[in-house]
């Protein structure tokens, strides 16, 4: 990115200095932390909605593309933050902008495809527009200004769409469909335009350490969901021995998620990010990042809704999408991480497939069998896994002369 862009010169906003400083390595920042807490209540959203639609495939359907949409909100801004500098004042008020719309898209997701659909439909696009709006008119011509005008003009394309879908009940699913399927499909196409062509990688260039850390954060936000929500659920529900042991089963296998995702796919993450180049790096960001982590944070929100289950009713047996709840969400996580991993190029051992195999076999095996053995097995599943794959990379460390892999991201050589 160049000094000119970096300055804001010939921009058509005149501003301070609102880009990220070259040359130093970033970390999140306060504002973005707390930027973060409108998400947190987004996902607390998302797992209500689910819980009140019993489990139905029309509520799961209607749940998935919440996520989908909310997550494409939260994975743009991070997108624009690693470049703009959220300690200035300019930044902080777009930022600000985007957590109202991101606010009352929260707000609006219990009857997103009711009443509030028009609210979450327009809060959606408002937020998109406005966003990568602020960026064409504050950064100078050149080809950052260039790639985010063509961002613009994709976000331009689908809103139509996202806004006459929260006119039009009976044809809501299409429309909104098309709108979705537009906004996931522009990172794929490099954000092609007729005359333009498409944006090339090498002006994406991220920082690997700020980028990582934000979506570790993401994945932290979708946990400490979990957490709540088994936690809140055990505060009103009479507290038994049976409910106490589903409490401890649901925390310990937020722990096992962690674990594998914090001691596993993350250092990996952070060491392929760190020694790529700067042609690759964008890349890798896109694919690692934007696409492969929503089933790991969709996995995350589908297995905190069985533990809920249990919790509520330990001594209950769970029905059939009690099951693909507490068993599916687990597994969705693990092809996540596998997904990650096998972008990074990292060699996968055979343990998570069997993990993902046996989580999967045992959705219609505990199809209408007792909650807390469905709780039980998971974690069982899960811990096992945990400790196979970090004696694997601490096999790993020795043979290479070298210590346990972190998440923090490798500078690159």
């Amino acid at each position: 990115m160049s000094d000119a862009t970096r300055d804001g010169g010939d921009a058509l906003i005149p501003q301070i200095r609102i880009m990220r400083r070259s040359g130093q390595q970033q970390r999140a920042t306060f504002f973005e932390l707390f930027f973060d807490l409108v998400y947190v209540f987004a996902v607390t959203q998302l797992s209500h909605h689910l819980l009140a639609s019993h489990l139905t495939w029309a509520g799961a359907a209607e749940t998935a593309f919440m996520l989908l949409a909310v997550y494409w909100a939260w994975n743009y801004t991070t997108w624009m933050a690693n470049w703009f500098d959220p300690e200035t004042a300019p930044i902080r008020l777009v930022l600000t902008f985007v957590m109202l719309a991101s606010l009352l898209m929260a707000v609006a997701v219990p009857r997103g495809f009711g009443d509030l659909a028009l609210l979450f439909a327009c809060s959606y696009a408002t937020l998109q527009i406005g966003r990568n709006l602020f960026v064409v008119l504050a950064t100078p011509p050149g080809a950052f200004h260039q790639n985010f005008r063509q961002i613009l003009a994709w976000s331009i394309l689908s809103a139509p769409l996202w806004v006459a879908g929260g006119l039009a009940d009976d044809a809501r699913w299409p429309l909104w469909l098309a709108a979705l399927a537009l906004d996931l499909a522009a990172p794929l196409v490099r954000y092609w335009v007729p005359g333009a062509g498409s944006t090339p990688m090498s002006q994406w260039a991220i920082d690997g350490h700020h980028f990582a850390e934000r979506f570790q954060l993401f994945v932290i936000i979708a946990i400490g969901e979990s957490i709540v929500l088994t936690g809140v659920t055990a505060s009103g529900s009479e507290m038994t021995f049976e409910t106490g042991v589903a409490l401890a089963l649901a925390f310990l296998g937020s722990v096992a998620l962690w674990w594998l995702y914090f001691s596993g796919a993350a250092p990996v993450i952070a060491r392929r990010i760190g020694h790529s180049s700067s042609d690759d790096v964008g890349t890798l960001g896109r694919d690692i990042f934007t696409y492969l982590h929503i089933p790991i944070v969709a996995g995350i929100v589908l297995m905190a809704v069985g533990d809920e289950l249990v919790i509520a009713h330990p001594g209950d047996d769970l029905e059939t999408t009690g099951a693909l709840a507490a068993l599916g969400g687990p597994a969705l996580f693990l092809i996540g991480l596998i997904a990650c991993g096998f972008r990074a190029g990292h060699h996968i051992g055979w343990a998570p497939f069997v993990a993902v195999g046996l989580l999967l076999a045992g959705i219609p095996v505990f199809d209408g069998q007792s909650g807390l053995a469905t709780s039980a097995f998971v974690l069982v599943v899960l811990g096992v896994l945990a400790v196979i794959e970090h004696r694997r990379e601490v096999r790993e460390a020795a043979a290479t002369g070298g210590a346990p892999a972190t998440g923090e991201v490798a500078d690159a050589p």
